[in-house]
């Protein structure tokens, strides 16, 4: 049985945060609690899941903003990369494995928009944070970004099977959820023939 994931929409940005969770033992990770950690909240009562993990999938403001009101809830470690979350109770890194009640969700490191954003994978869905929005990607012009390495996570992440699932860190595109193969046949960036081209589509 496979992990599920819950898209919940999180503030005035069009933010979304997700809850993935276990549907057999109730065990879960929240995800990107960003500007409405109620939200997520709510949810997570309502179906009365028992919360493990806070997860960021990066260390800007407008996902990390509802950390706080998550943690004073639940008295969860805190989970992300080093390099956008120095202060984390559990440092991830590429290929880690996090036991979510009988399931496992995996650890993708995908720079680009951020040196440590990084992706959720479950086994059939993809958490790509602002790294792949539907139809769109990540800005790459911030402090810390790399237009290179976001292409090479871009370039990671569509090598993934054609049904896998698509749950963006914003609600930028088209429809809220996507799959690897809407996005090679919608989404102009994931169809840039090489570096040079993706460099001029993503940067002007």
């Amino acid at each position: 049985m496979a992990l599920e994931v819950t898209q919940i929409p999180a503030g005035r940005m069009d933010n979304f945060s997700y809850l993935v969770f276990c549907p057999e033992t109730g065990h879960a990770a929240a995800v990107d609690p960003s500007l409405a950690p109620e939200n997520l909240l709510q949810i997570l009562q309502e179906r009365n899941l028992q919360l493990d993990l806070l997860i960021n999938t990066h260390g800007h403001h407008d996902h990390t903003a509802g950390n706080q009101a998550v943690l004073d809830f639940a008295k969860v470690p805190l989970a992300g990369h080093p390099l956008d979350l120095p202060d984390a109770d559990r440092q991830l890194s590429d290929g880690d494995r996090l036991a979510i009640g009988r399931e496992t969700l995996e650890i993708l490191h995908t720079p680009g928009h951020s040196p440590g954003s990084i992706s959720l994978y479950t086994g059939d869905a993809l958490l790509t944070g602002d790294t792949l929005f539907v139809t769109f990607v990540g800005r790459a012009d911030l402090p810390g970004s790399d237009p290179r390495a976001l292409y090479r996570s871009l370039q990671r992440l569509a090598g993934f099977p054609p049904k896998t699932k698509i749950y963006p860190g914003h609600n930028y595109g088209p429809q809220a959820i996507s799959t690897i193969a809407y996005e090679k046949q919608h989404n102009p960036y994931l169809n840039c023939p090489d570096l040079e081209s993706f460099l001029k589509l993503r940067m002007g």
